[in-house]
């Protein structure tokens, strides 16, 4: 039997990094998985933030937002209980922080 290592990749202690998605995500893939029904935010190709929990996701960046709001040049413009957001307008998704604001978790881009 082996046992588990004692610290994660760059020295920190396994604990710690394993609080994070983007510690434990090695690939985009992963990164978006780990993410699944956790606070994100989607921007789109047009500058506009989308911050919600993130409900699925598919193979063309198409998202499912739930508990959204949209938010244009930093001001919330509108709240919806649930949106979709098509793939060909997402620029990238990442974790949200507990301010709202996107954290320093990672991001998988959609271009």
């Amino acid at each position: 039997m082996s046992a588990a290592p004692a610290a994660a990749a760059g020295g920190a202690p396994a604990a710690a990094a394993a609080g994070t998605a983007a510690a434990t995500a090695s690939t985009p893939a992963d990164f978006l998985r780990s993410i699944r029904g956790k606070p994100v935010v989607v921007r789109l190709n047009s500058g506009a933030d989308y911050r919600g929990v993130l409900a699925c996701l598919d193979g063309y960046m198409n998202v499912a937002l739930e508990q959204t709001e949209e938010y244009v040049g930093g001001q919330l413009k509108n709240a919806y209980g649930d949106a979709f957001l098509r793939g060909n307008n997402v620029l990238y998704i990442a974790m949200a922080d507990g301010s709202g604001g996107v954290g320093g978790g990672g991001s998988a881009g959609g271009k």
